[in-house]
């Protein structure tokens, strides 16, 4: 048994600035029908209640019974093989402290929890901290208010208005702390917007505290954006970073503190230049020694006008229907046509390094709902069939839609925890899909003769089919396009399969959807770990005629194993999750009912509350805890903090 000091509840205590988040303290006008408890809902983004209207079923219906016929042996069009920590996720290097904790001594315990249901699953879990804040980090051997991470405002160069940081070795020091308990494998990123004053401390701290769960440092975020967010000249072009990449690798190899020079990553690339651009310079080749992989970023669409007025104004009501079909994954993974076989000739990997539903935050109403999680896992699915190694899902801070998880702020974590979004389900999903064994291949079947609605993939391991993954993206209640899909394989079915369903009354539902009859709740209920009994359904197979018959309902996912060895490798019994000791306003406290509270903050909302990594209302250039807390004084007397020995359960 591993002791361990968390702190669950003050998790942001010590920051240096009131919150922390993605993209400013912006929150969108709703552009659907809201659900809101009250009228008076004043909450951030991520616990928006905006339900949109499911779209109609298509007309005509697509067949509601289809076979799906698996070949055993020599099976053609397969996927590389993929790791079951394939699904993992990008988390904003601005909002750490909230995800991972005040320190490496008060770690956030539904994080540890997030990351030990997926472990169990998948056997590790990969994650990013990075973002658009990464480029101007600096890392510090203290702050001026003795926080592991800080905010300077006043000197925002970004569309977005993102601040630079200043951060201590703490935060690496939880990474490592972190991955000790739960096997989260990390990428970072070296800062990359002064290329002739390197800034190497990052690698350094990184290699030397993280070890092996270090496995790549991500040079340069977006960079044929650089142009257009004023970092660059006009005229930086794709040999302009490969020039600059070189530095890069000149500085490590001159730095003594260094000795792992092949972790880097690129190009990272938004969109503006395409791989090929990239390709054509040599970048992959001159610098195949230093290149762990090779990644781009992406997002289907943005939704920047309603945040920052950029572009055209999106409604996500309008643009509900693109996410629920199986084009929209097909889609992205055609936007780079033959990366993934140039990355396989040169030896290296191909991720997604970024995406999520929408940039700049997603859509109220879209990025969190049920059909989010079914598009989240077919579009993983996809990017897995067409041979990328990773897929890193976007985690912001209050601001946005789509975070797949959100701790509550501060002055709300004695009564609130953690909202569990839409895009972990489909975490759980995939990397049930996947397994463990980190030999899985990916087929899509073009299921029901490629009907968009409702697509299926097969998961082989060493050349046997052992899951199906079936999704239904129709919204009927009547029944009428509920469809089963009628299974056979290569030789005989087995006697029965094991189904795991992923459910929800409706496309459009916010929350309470449930994954093997478990679920993480409603907004602001969870400490990460699923509630409920778990349901794993047993279908009895005609072996005569070799089919085993498989419903799944509109909407709703079903996961096949066909075998009993592949739902134990996917699932291998109760999760080891953490539970904390730490207690706060144990005395000198007055009761107030929280649902009132929830919805009561003073003279304002508390999306005007809180701060970002935006240009915002709270501005300073280093805001201390006297401005970031209303009062400290008073909070520390009616919040004693006894922190004491958390233990596993």
């Amino acid at each position: 048994m591993r002791l361990l000091l968390v702190h669950s509840l003050l998790f942001s205590f010590g920051l240096a600035q009131a919150a922390v988040t993605a993209y400013g303290p912006h929150v969108q006008s709703p552009l659907g029908t809201t659900t809101a408890a009250s009228a008076s809902y004043t909450g951030a983004a991520s616990y928006d209640q905006t339900t949109l209207v499911p779209p109609p079923p298509p007309n005509p219906p697509p067949p509601n019974q289809f076979n799906v016929e698996l070949q055993t042996g020599a099976v053609s069009g397969l996927s590389i093989q993929q790791e079951g920590s394939f699904f993992g996720f990008s988390i904003e290097f601005s909002v750490t402290t909230q995800i991972f904790g005040l320190n490496s001594s008060y770690l956030q315990v539904p994080f540890l929890n997030l990351m030990a249901n997926l472990r169990q699953r998948s056997g590790s879990v990969k994650v990013r901290v990075g973002g658009n804040t990464q480029d101007t980090a600096t890392l510090v051997d203290s702050t001026p208010d003795g926080a592991a991470l800080e905010k300077y405002y006043g000197n925002e160069s970004n569309p977005t208005g993102t601040p630079p940081l200043i951060f201590t070795s703490e935060i690496i020091k939880m990474m490592a702390e972190i991955s000790a308990l739960t096997d989260v494998y990390w990428y970072m990123g070296v800062p990359f917007n002064d290329t002739q004053n390197w800034r190497l401390q990052i690698a350094e701290v990184g290699e030397a505290m993280l070890g092996k769960y270090l496995i790549g440092l991500q040079a340069g975020n977006e960079p044929d954006l650089y142009s257009r967010h004023g970092h660059r000249s006009d005229s930086y072009s794709p040999q302009d970073y490969k020039d600059e990449f070189g530095l890069l690798i000149n500085a490590m190899e001159a730095d003594p503190k260094i000795s792992n020079n092949g972790l880097l990553i690129g190009p990272n690339l938004a969109g503006q230049w395409s791989p090929s651009d990239i390709w054509q310079t040599g970048f992959a080749t001159d610098f195949n020694e230093n290149l762990a992989a090779l990644a781009v970023e992406r997002y289907p669409t943005d939704n920047c006008y309603a945040q920052f007025g950029v572009g055209n104004p999106v409604s996500g009501q309008d643009m509900f229907p693109r996410f629920l079909t199986h084009q929209s994954g097909i889609q992205i993974a055609s936007e780079f046509p033959g990366a993934t076989d140039y990355a396989q000739s040169v030896g290296k990997p191909f991720l997604m390094f970024e995406t999520n539903t929408a940039s700049c935050g997603g859509f109220p109403g879209l990025s969190d709902s049920f059909g989010a999680a079914l598009w989240g896992i077919d579009y993983a699915l996809q990017l897995a069939y067409s041979n990328f190694s990773t897929v890193l899902f976007h985690v912001g801070g209050q601001s946005v839609y789509y975070n797949p998880f959100t701790p509550p702020v501060t002055n709300q974590s004695s009564f609130h925890q953690w909202t569990i979004g839409p895009i972990y389900y489909s975490a759980l999903v995939v990397a049930e899909a996947l397994g463990s064994s980190n030999v899985a291949q990916v087929l899509d079947l073009q299921a029901n003769g490629g009907n968009d609605y409702t697509p299926g993939y097969a998961i082989y391991e060493n050349g046997q089919p052992v899951r199906v993954a079936l999704t239904n993206f129709i919204t009927d209640p009547s029944g009428n396009n509920d469809y089963t899909a009628s299974i056979s394989v290569g030789g005989t079915v087995p006697a029965q399969v094991k189904v795991k369903y992923l459910l929800a009354d409706s496309v459009s539902r916010i929350a309470n959807f449930t994954w093997a009859g478990q679920t993480f709740g409603s907004a602001f209920s969870s400490d990460g770990r699923p509630v409920g009994s778990v349901d794993v359904q047993t279908i009895p197979c005609d072996q005569t005629n070799n089919v085993c018959q498989v419903k799944v309902p509109a909407p709703g996912f079903a996961l096949v194993f066909l075998t009993d060895d592949s739902l134990s490798e996917s699932d291998q019994g109760p999760t080891t999750t953490f539970a904390t000791t730490a207690y706060t306003k144990q005395h000198g406290t007055a009761t107030i009912d929280p649902s009132i509270l929830a919805t009561s903050n003073g003279q304002k909302g508390i999306a005007d509350s809180l701060a970002g990594t935006s240009e915002g209302r709270q501005r300073s250039n280093a805001l201390g805890f006297a401005q970031a807390l209303p009062s400290l004084a008073a909070l520390l007397a009616g919040a004693l903090v006894v922190g004491r020995l958390a233990h596993v359960q």
